[in-house]
């Protein structure tokens, strides 16, 4: 998030979590977020979490079969997750790129889903472009989502899914307004007529 005294907060809502396969009602529900969090195998339709109007999008569905239980992909900051089908997970929604702080990074990418296991013929989600995780299953783990990117994290298969990756703030100004004042942000970037600060955590700049 961003605040200030004379500024319009501004907070980005953190990704919705990944359902589990069903065994209860309601289990197979992924959780809504700024994307949303992918839905599990076997819970039928409808079981995607949803994402945040202008933060990111829906989730995928988990493969409605009972007898397969893969699972969707996580929303992307700039597409929906993909449905899980048969034996294998959806591939996380892409992120959305920006060149605010001079290179072109792509963030925000969805965590895939994890498949029905690890036998011949499954596989598990990708990771969405932009720092999302790829889905996992019983030793191979998932993977965590990248740090600073708000990449999501991973799904697994009967053991914990990983964690998402740490987000990020990046500030640019013209250099004629810059005061030179900050706490915790990287070394400042020089951009033509303009500087940036890039908080990779808590910080403060004071203009």
């Amino acid at each position: 998030s961003i605040a200030g005294s004379d500024i319009t907060t501004k907070t980005s809502a953190g990704g919705g979590g990944g359902a589990s396969a069903y065994t209860n009602s309601g289990e197979g529900t992924g959780s809504d977020g700024g994307s949303g969090g992918g839905g599990g195998g076997g819970a039928g339709t409808g079981n995607e979490g949803s994402g945040t109007a202008n933060q990111g999008y829906d989730a995928g569905q988990g493969e409605p079969s009972s007898g397969q239980r893969c699972a969707g992909g996580g929303g992307g900051a700039g597409a929906l997750g993909q449905d899980g089908s048969g034996s294998s997970g959806g591939d996380g929604g892409v992120g959305v790129s920006s060149d605010i702080d001079t290179v072109s990074t792509t963030r925000a990418g969805g965590g895939g889903g994890s498949g029905r296991n690890c036998s011949a013929g499954s596989t598990n989600g990708a990771g969405g472009s932009g720092g999302g995780g790829g889905g996992g299953c019983y030793a191979n783990a998932a993977v965590v989502g990248d740090a600073n990117t708000g990449g999501g994290g991973g799904g697994a298969h009967d053991v914990a899914g990983a964690t998402g990756g740490s987000g990020v703030v990046i500030l640019r100004m013209l250099t004629e307004n810059y005061s030179g004042t900050y706490t915790n942000a990287e070394t400042p970037i020089e951009d033509g007529s303009d500087t940036i600060l890039v908080f990779n955590g808590d910080g403060s700049y004071t203009g």
